[in-house]
């Protein structure tokens, strides 16, 4: 695998002509590649494309893959960001969740990550999870705080089909709070946050200043990106495609140096849509400057009747030429983005 990650690299290198300014390891759990396939990957990256001096290099872990070792050769590796799959430090919802870490991994991963020199770590957790009171979100909360991390994403547990969720709650053997507790946890810790000096500058996505995801802001800015393994996605501002999901078929393909992948070329409408839902979700807003460019004058006229009833309900709030969500906004993002589609 870690062979045809390297072929994709080179043979897909003129996908990309800008500086490269973030890699990202993650999906999947590339915490368990070795120290030298790791290296084998980033070499093949220094290679053949461009880099920027101040790289941002991130990679997904859980918490029982991380051993001294482990996060020393990560550090060698160039690896300068971590993003940790807590989700809790409740043993209870650790087991709720399936999750082969225990509490004290959750803490201690951490603990030790900070203590070979990280000092750029994001973690994560999960509200809105069933028979959880708000009492134990905040304590979960206010554990990341004392733990001193720079970055912290937290998402609204969601059920999909097809899971093992999806089959207990078909099954009515998993009730889901009401989404008025699941919004009291969002509000307290957006509250929380903010008072602790986090920025709460994308809806599911809190930082100390100067510690925002360089990485997954390119994508709310709509940035090109290039995805290299079985499944990943690219974008380059016009179409989006993808990497055939067997790894069998990957594998044999690259082996000839070929690439079995599918493309979606976005419609007008697409890219005003997408830029619409990315971008509203952030601090950096939607531009409407941007927006008057894009639309037919039948399209902005209803465009701004549905802006200014969200002005007027306080949802969104405007400042020169950008718009962005008000604090009661953010409960309802989704919905009032939906709202502003073509």
């Amino acid at each position: 695998m870690v062979s045809a990650i390297c072929k994709e690299l080179q043979i897909r290198k003129s996908y990309v002509s800008d500086n490269v300014k973030t890699i990202y390891f993650g999906g999947g759990t590339p915490s368990l590649l070795t120290a030298s396939q790791l290296n084998l990957i980033l070499e093949s990256i220094r290679t053949h494309y461009d880099l920027a001096h101040e790289l941002e290099i991130t990679l997904e872990c859980n918490p029982d893959d991380l051993t001294e070792k482990k996060l020393n050769q990560l550090r060698s590796a160039g690896v300068n960001r971590l993003s940790i799959g807590v989700q809790s430090f409740s043993q209870e919802v650790l087991t709720f969740m399936n999750r082969a870490h225990d509490s004290s991994q959750a803490e201690q991963s951490i603990k030790m990550a900070q203590n070979a020199g990280f000092d750029n770590i994001t973690a994560d957790l999960i509200y809105g999870v069933p028979d959880r009171s708000l009492k134990m979100w905040q304590e979960d909360v206010l554990k990341m705080i004392d733990l001193n991390v720079q970055h912290i994403s937290a998402y609204c547990l969601t059920v999909e089909p097809n899971t093992y969720f999806g089959h207990l709650q078909n099954n009515n053997q998993l009730q889901l709070p009401a989404d008025e507790q699941s919004l009291l946890q969002f509000e307290w810790m957006v509250n929380t946050l903010e008072n602790a000096g986090f920025e709460h500058y994308e809806i599911s996505n809190f930082a100390k200043e100067g510690y925002e995801s360089k990485h997954n802001s390119s994508y709310w800015l709509g940035n090109n990106y290039l995805g290299v393994g079985p499944s990943a996605h690219s974008f380059n501002g016009e179409s989006r495609s993808w990497n055939v999901s067997n790894n069998h078929v990957y594998n044999r393909e690259l082996q000839n140096d070929s690439l079995v992948t599918e493309t979606e070329h976005l419609s007008r409408e697409d890219q005003f849509n997408e830029y619409i839902l990315t971008r509203l979700r952030t601090k950096w807003g939607v531009d409407l400057s941007w927006v008057k460019t894009k639309l037919t004058k039948a399209e902005l006229t209803i465009f701004n009747e549905q802006l200014n009833t969200f002005i007027g309900n306080n949802k969104l709030r405007e400042s020169g030429d950008i718009i962005t969500l008000t604090k009661e906004g953010k409960f309802i993002a989704d919905y009032i983005a939906s709202e502003l589609f073509v």
